[in-house]
């Protein structure tokens, strides 16, 4: 008795669990899943509250990567190169993705080669920022006149002797040029007495 109680009870579960999938089998033949991006954000339009509109959205954003296009097909974008793709599907086939995995490689590639002209560019205005600099500063100090020091003008001191503007009296460098003209005189007188005892003997 217990025995077929337990078989019976254990038929009567199974049959409730084939019941239950066949159900829900049944519902979902009934009701038609989106078939792209627009289909399921028109049916996430329809949710009861501002809520479960985000939440039925960011699924449609995360299920569907495509976009409709207005004449047909569809289109990927992908953010990290700004740039569109067309596709067959809302979904890139896996030749699809190849593609633009591979067009993503290419924008790297690009954008690093770029980068580094930028860069020697830069190094190249740089140096001859600098050249010119230098050779500014040179043909500064080449042409940069040095003042050369002009003759004094003399004044003549009271006995017609010339004297230097400005030079006071019994100072050593202001008196030498008269002292310099007093010894050539005194070597002069010297030389012709020498000269006139020699003719004499």
């Amino acid at each position: 008795m217990n025995g077929s109680r337990i078989a019976a009870l254990c038929l009567a579960g199974f049959a409730g669990i084939l019941a239950l999938h066949l159900s829900r089998a049944s519902a979902q033949w009934w009701h038609r899943a989106p078939a792209d991006f627009e289909d399921c954000a028109a049916a996430a339009e329809k949710a009861a509250s501002k809520e479960e509109k985000s939440a039925a959205l960011a699924e449609c954003n995360a299920k569907f990567a495509g976009r409709r296009k207005p004449g047909g097909g569809y289109t990927y974008y992908d953010f990290m190169q700004d740039r569109s793709f067309d596709i067959a599907g809302p979904n890139p086939t896996p030749e699809e993705q190849k593609y633009i995995d591979e067009q993503y490689t290419a924008y790297l590639e690009k954008q690093r080669n770029s980068n580094i002209a930028a860069a020697f560019a830069k190094q190249q205005q740089q140096q001859e920022q600098l050249k010119l600099e230098q050779a500014s500063l040179r043909s500064e100090t080449t042409t940069e006149k040095i003042p050369i020091p002009q003759a004094r003008p003399k004044v003549l001191q009271q006995g017609g002797e010339p004297r230097a503007r400005n030079c006071p009296r019994h100072n050593f460098s202001c008196e030498w040029p008269r002292l310099s003209e007093s010894l050539n005189e005194l070597k002069k007188l010297f030389n012709s007495n020498a000269s006139s005892k020699g003719k004499k003997s």
